[in-house]
C-alpha cells in the first residue's frame, strides 16, 4: 500500500540579509510536506507496517522535492530534518512509524550520503498546526553552524484521519553563524558526528 497523498506543499526560504548584514551567498532552506491519509485512523493496530513503508516512499519523494526546489545537485545539500503531525484520530506512534524505521535511507540517497542521524520531531494536532522541523548537518552532527529549524504548517491539515509529513533540506547553514565548533570544511563525515 502506497501513500494516499491529498496534497504536496513545497516552500523555499532564502535569507539575503540578517541584522542589516548581507548574507552572501543567501542561506537557503527547502521544506516539502505531504498530507496523507492515515490508514490506521480511528483504530488501534499492533503492527504499523503500512506506515513504515509509507515513510520509505516519502523519504525519497520529499527529499528529492527539496533538492529540486533548491536547484542544487544532491551532493550540495548540507542539512536535513524530518517531522510529522498526526490528526486526532491517530496516535503519536503513527508519526514514529513513518519517521524512524525507513524514511532515512531514501532521504540520504536524495541528498547523497548523510552520515549523521536525521533530526526529527512529532506531535498531534488539527488543521493548521505548526511544527518546527529540526535541522542538522547531514554528515556531521557537531557542526553548530547548521543547528537550525524551519516551521512546517499546512493550513487545512492534518484533518482527523490525516498525517502531515515534512522533510527539510538546506543548501547552507544559518545566516552569519559565528558560535564556533566544528566548521563544515573540517568534516570527515565518517561517524556522523565529526
Amino acid at each position: 500500500m502506497g501513500a494516499d497523498i491529498r496534497k504536496l506543499v513545497v516552500v523555499v526560504d532564502e535569507i539575503r540579509k540578517e541584522m542589516g548584514q548581507p548574507v552572501v551567498p543567501p542561506a537557503r532552506r527547502a521544506l516539502a510536506m505531504a498530507v496523507i491519509a492515515n490508514p490506521y485512523a480511528g483504530r488501534y493496530v499492533e503492527k504499523l507496517d503500512a506506515l513504515i513503508d509509507i515513510g520509505e516512499e516519502l523519504g525519497g519523494l520529499l527529499g528529492a522535492k527539496c533538492v529540486e526546489a533548491l536547484g542544487i545537485a544532491p551532493g550540495q545539500a548540507e542539512s536535513y530534518g524530518k517531522a510529522a503531525i498526526v490528526g486526532e484520530a491517530g496516535e503519536l506512534e503513527h508519526a514514529a512509524a513513518i519517521l524512524h524505521p525507513k524514511l532515512g535511507a531514501p532521504l540520504r540517497k536524495a541528498v547523497e550520503k548523510g552520515a549523521a542521524l536525521v533530526p526529527s520531531a512529532k506531535k498531534m494536532g488539527g488543521p493548521g498546526t505548526a511544527i518546527d522541523v529540526p535541522l542538522g548537518h547531514k554528515d556531521a552532527a557537531y557542526v553548530r553552524s547548521h543547528f537550525d529549524a524551519i516551521e512546517a504548517r499546512v493550513s487545512d491539515a492534518p484533518r482527523a484521519n490525516e498525517i502531515v509529513v515534512a522533510v527539510a533540506v538546506t543548501a547552507s547553514g544559518r545566516p552569519l553563524a559565528r558560535v564556533g565548533g566544528l566548521q563544515k570544511h573540517e568534516i570527515k563525515g565518517e561517524d556522523g558526528l565529526r
